[in-house]
């Protein structure tokens, strides 16, 4: 497996990552990771050379207001000497965090929950303006630095869901070790985008790249037109490796985390990391992709080009965020975009909080008519 340096902390790690968000369940229930079959993905993943796995406190849980089963799964996993061959990444829960001692709990829990003395990489989990702002009133600086003196956390990161100047923000406000965002070929202008990953990376802060498939929907969702462009272009080349050779052809990357759900996903990804070469991507597949990303956005229901001049809602709806997941939701068939919505977006940011008042329309260089919108988006994802 390829080693990569991790940023300015003097790691290295495989340049594929492991998501522990994904397990295979029993009987549709997420809560219920069906142990046998992750566990044989876990330890063939560690024999391979991955060393970077990535949980967090609700993962595999029933909502995300309490411990799910990700992180003691993998404590689990981790017995028999393989806890010493990686590095474990979680994530303070920060939409659950309402005082200073709320931080230092969460943390004593998970170091617990994944019967460990020590985590590697510590992140603020879901960073947006609402949480980060609160976060800071409470001390979460302090309390990542007590968290490095006492040796608790190893190093320090945060995972984000805004746009790129609040990104910004933050990469300024604290020595970060390294950051998380959603980033593929789809994604290049959203939240954080190209300009914060080129922004964090200038700052020396390592780079993880979530979502490098959306979820699944970058092979699942794809439109027959461009997954015609895709055989015409590589025959050979799968959609994964479409979505995986581009992010690790991008210098800016540090690592691909991937949330594999099955034993063949795991060793199709190691097989793509293996097989792969810069000479692999060339300019006709540069262009190619191009055309792919047009297409799927030839889909896109509401024709907003996330400007912002709508903005800001004197209500706080987060206007733009709200038709991105109702144009994923049309253009890839992504039924993720609903748990989104009703998720990573606050009450105050949803749709669902719009007054009809009107005063964004004016100011929309695209003419949409934003209210009308703005109800089927809490139409079609609030149910």
């Amino acid at each position: 497996m390829r080693q990569i340096p991790f940023g300015k902390t003097g790691l290295e790690v495989s340049a594929l990552g492991f998501g522990c968000m994904r397990f295979p369940v029993i009987d549709n229930d997420n809560s219920r990771i069906d142990e046998k079959q992750a566990m044989e993905m876990v330890h063939h993943a560690i024999d391979m050379g991955i060393n970077y796995f990535d949980t967090a406190y609700p993962y595999h849980g029933y909502d995300f207001s309490k411990g799910g089963a990700s992180e003691p799964f993998l404590a689990k996993a981790l017995k028999n000497g393989y806890r010493e061959k990686v590095y474990v990444a979680t994530k303070l829960p920060s939409w659950l965090v309402e005082s200073r001692e709320d931080m230092d709990r969460f943390l004593e829990e998970q170091l617990e929950r994944l019967d460990t003395s020590y985590i590697d990489f510590y992140l603020l989990h879901a960073l947006d303006r609402m949480n980060w702002e609160k976060l800071l009133r409470f001390g979460v600086l302090d309390f990542l630095n007590k968290a490095l003196e006492t040796g608790k956390i190893r190093y320090a990161g945060f995972s984000y869901h805004d746009e790129t100047d609040l990104f910004k923000e933050i990469v300024d406000a604290y020595d970060w070790s390294f950051c998380q965002i959603q980033y593929n070929y789809l994604d290049e202008e959203y939240q954080a985008g190209k300009e914060g990953l080129l922004y964090a990376v200038e700052k020396g802060l390592a780079v993880v790249a979530m979502e490098p498939l959306r979820g699944g929907t970058l092979v699942n969702g794809l439109p027959p037109e461009a997954r015609e462009v895709m055989h015409k272009t590589a025959p050979d080349r799968t959609a994964v490796g479409w979505a995986l050779q581009w992010l690790w052809k991008h210098p800016g990357v540090t690592m691909v985390l991937s949330g594999m759900s099955h034993l063949d996903h795991v060793k199709e990804n190691l097989q793509l990391v293996k097989d792969f070469t810069e000479t692999q991507w060339t300019e006709k597949d540069e262009n190619a992709l191009q055309g792919i990303v047009k297409i799927i956005r030839g889909k896109q229901m509401v024709d907003c080009t996330a400007c912002s001049y709508c903005m800001p809602c004197p209500e706080g709806v987060n206007i733009p965020r709200n038709f991105a997941l109702f144009n994923d939701y049309h253009m890839l068939q992504d039924p993720a975009a609903r748990l989104r919505y009703q998720r990573l977006l606050s009450d105050t940011a949803k749709a669902s909080n719009c007054i009809q008042c009107g005063l964004c329309e004016p100011q929309c260089p695209q003419n949409i008519p934003i209210r009308a919108e703005l109800a089927h988006v809490d139409e079609l994802l609030g149910n």
